[in-house]
C-alpha cells in the first residue's frame, strides 16, 4: 500500500500488517508558494509507482525498492504552477494537470511515457485563437486564463478516452474576458493516444463564482429517463447534478441536470444543450458586491461522489445552506507569481453567508439518488459541514468521513442508517479504499485534516462566532472486515 503526504513523500507500506517498507522524500525548494499544500496519490503502471509533486515534477520510482527511475519537469513553480493530483496511468501514458488557476497559470493535461518519462502530448484547456472555442476568449486572455486540473481524470478503455473535469477561469472578475471561456468549468473528453480534445460540456459559461468544477465526472452505464446510456454524471460544485452522455466519437451529450442543493443564480437550464441562464443580480464584478448561493466552495468541492451498481444510488457529499457574498471587485493585471483573481484575496476566506442570514439546523448532507427518474432516494444530514470523499461497496456500505467530530462512519447504502463508526486521530478528508489481503477484506483511509475543509471551518467559525479546533495531523488507518 502506497501514502503520499503534503511535502511529497511515499510510504510504502505492508497493506496487511501497516510494517513501513521504503520512504521516498523529494527535496522541495524552501521559498516554494503554492496555495493547496496537498497530495492525492499515487498511480501504479507495470513495476513502478508515479507520483506528481507540488513542485511541478513527475517521479516514477521502482515500486519494490523506492528507487527513482526517472524525474520529469512538467511545470513552472516559481510561475506558481502545482501539482496535487494523483497521476492517471492508461495505455503506457501516465497523466497529469497544473494547478493553479487562482495565480492566471494556464491549465493543461500532459502525458509521459511510463517507460522513459519522454512528453508525449500536452493539451491546454484554455482555447487559443484558431482552435475550437478560441473566439470564446478575447485578445490574447486566454493565456493566462486558468482552466486546473486539480483532481485525476476518469478513462474508458473501450474508447480510449479520458475525461477530466476543468477549473474556472482567471481573473475572477468578468469584464476583461467577455465570453463563455472553453474550456473552463467544462468535462473534456481526451484521446489518450494523441491528447486532442474529442468533446465537452460546459456546466456553467464565464464563470465569475470560483465554481471549479475540477471532480471529472463519473462513468457509468444506468438508465436515465428511461432510456440506457453511456453516462458521465457529475455533482457540480454549482449545485446541479449533471447527467451527461458519453459518445464512442468522444462527444459530450446532455441528458439533465437537477438541482441537489439551494442555487439563486440559475434561472433555468435549456433542455436540449444544458446551458444555463443567469439572475443578472447574482453576477458579481467590478464595484458591484453581490451574495450568492451555493458558496464559493460549491455544494460540492473536490470530494468524489460514489456509484453502486447493486443499489442502483448515486452518493453525494453535499453542503446546503450555504452562500457567499463576494466585495466589489477591483481591475487587475497578470503579473508571473502572484494571486490572478482581482482585488478580492481580503474577502475570499470570510466570503461565507448562511443561506437565510441566520443559522440553519443542518449543512452537510450524504445524498442517495435515483438516476433513472432523477430524484433523492434518501438524505442523511449533519449539523457541521461535510468534507467527505465516499467510497460505496458491493456489501451495501458506504464509507465516508468529512465531519469536524473526526469520525469515520459507515452506512447502509440503501437506507442511510449508520451502521459503524469510529473516533478518529484527526478529521478525515481522505479517499478510503478497499482491499483484500490473504483472503481478508480491509477499508483503508487516511486521518488528516486542513486546507480546504479548515479553511471553510474557518468561515464556519466566523459565522458562529466561536472556534471549533480540529486536530491536525495525518495517521494511515486500516480497518479489517470481521467475517
Amino acid at each position: 500500500m502506497y501514502v503520499t503526504t503534503p511535502g511529497a513523500q511515499v510510504i510504502a507500506l505492508d497493506a496487511a500488517s501497516g510494517t513501513e517498507l521504503w520512504r521516498w522524500k523529494k527535496d522541495i525548494p524552501g521559498d516554494l508558494l503554492q496555495l493547496h499544500p496537498t497530495n492525492r496519490g499515487v498511480a501504479l503502471y507495470g513495476d513502478k509507482v508515479f507520483v506528481a509533486t507540488v513542485d511541478a515534477h513527475l517521479v516514477a520510482l521502482d515500486a519494490r525498492t523506492g528507487k527513482v527511475a526517472w524525474s520529469t519537469q512538467v511545470g513552472d513553480s516559481k510561475a506558481l504552477q502545482y501539482i496535487t493530483l494523483a497521476p492517471l496511468a492508461a495505455k503506457g501514458k501516465i497523466m497529469v494537470g497544473s494547478s493553479g488557476g487562482e495565480t492566471g497559470v494556464r491549465g493543461f493535461v500532459a502525458a509521459y511515457d511510463a517507460a522513459t518519462g519522454k512528453e508525449a502530448w500536452r493539451t491546454f484547456m484554455t482555447a487559443a485563437p484558431g482552435q475550437p472555442g478560441g473566439d470564446t476568449w478575447p485578445g490574447d486572455t486566454h493565456k493566462n486564463g486558468g482552466g486546473s486540473i486539480w483532481i485525476t481524470g476518469t478513462y474508458d478503455p473501450a474508447t480510449s478516452l479520458a475525461y477530466w473535469g476543468t477549473g474556472n477561469p482567471a481573473p475572477w472578475p468578468t469584464e476583461g474576458r467577455k465570453g463563455d471561456n472553453l474550456h473552463t468549468t467544462s468535462a473534456v473528453a481526451l484521446d489518450v493516444d494523441t491528447g486532442s480534445i474529442k468533446g465537452h460540456h460546459q456546466y456553467h459559461q464565464n464563470d465569475v463564482w470560483d465554481r471549479d468544477e475540477v471532480s471529472a465526472p463519473i462513468l457509468i452505464d444506468t438508465e436515465v429517463k428511461g432510456r440506457k446510456v453511456k453516462a458521465a454524471v457529475h455533482a457540480a460544485r454549482n449545485g446541479y447534478l449533471w447527467m451527461l452522455e458519453r459518445q464512442d466519437t468522444g462527444k459530450i451529450g446532455f441528458i439533465d441536470a437537477v438541482p441537489y442543493v439551494h442555487n439563486d443564480v440559475f434561472t433555468s437550464i435549456d433542455k436540449q444543450t444544458g446551458r444555463p441562464s443567469y439572475n443578472p443580480a447574482k453576477i458579481p464584478g467590478m464595484g458591484k458586491a453581490v451574495k450568492f448561493c451555493p458558496s464559493l466552495w460549491g455544494g460540492k468541492d473536490w470530494p468524489p461522489e460514489a456509484w453502486n451498481p447493486k443499489t442502483g444510488l448515486f452518493y453525494i457529499p453535499a453542503n446546503n445552506n450555504l452562500c457567499a457574498e463576494l466585495p466589489a471587485a477591483e481591475p487587475t493585471k497578470y503579473k508571473a507569481g502572484d494571486l490572478h483573481i482581482g482585488d478580492l484575496s481580503e474577502g475570499v476566506l470570510g466570503s461565507l453567508r448562511y443561506k437565510d442570514d441566520k443559522p440553519p439546523a443542518t449543512i452537510g448532507e450524504l445524498q442517495a439518488w435515483d438516476l433513472k427518474p432523477g430524484k433523492m432516494a434518501w438524505v442523511h444530514k449533519f449539523n457541521t459541514h461535510l468534507w467527505a470523499p465516499l467510497l460505496t461497496t458491493g456489501g451495501n456500505l458506504v464509507f465516508a468521513g468529512g465531519t469536524n467530530d473526526r469520525k469515520f462512519r459507515a452506512f447502509d447504502a440503501t437506507n442511510r442508517k449508520v451502521l459503524w463508526d469510529c473516533n478518529m486521530s484527526s478529521g478525515v478528508t481522505a479517499v478510503p479504499t478497499s482491499f483484500q489481503v490473504g483472503g481478508e477484506q480491509y477499508i483503508a483511509v487516511q486521518a488528516g485534516w486542513g486546507v480546504d475543509a479548515q479553511r471553510m471551518q474557518s468561515g464556519i467559525d466566523t459565522l458562529q462566532g466561536k472556534p471549533e479546533p480540529v486536530p491536525q495531523g495525518g495517521t494511515a488507518m486500516v480497518f479489517k472486515l470481521a467475517k
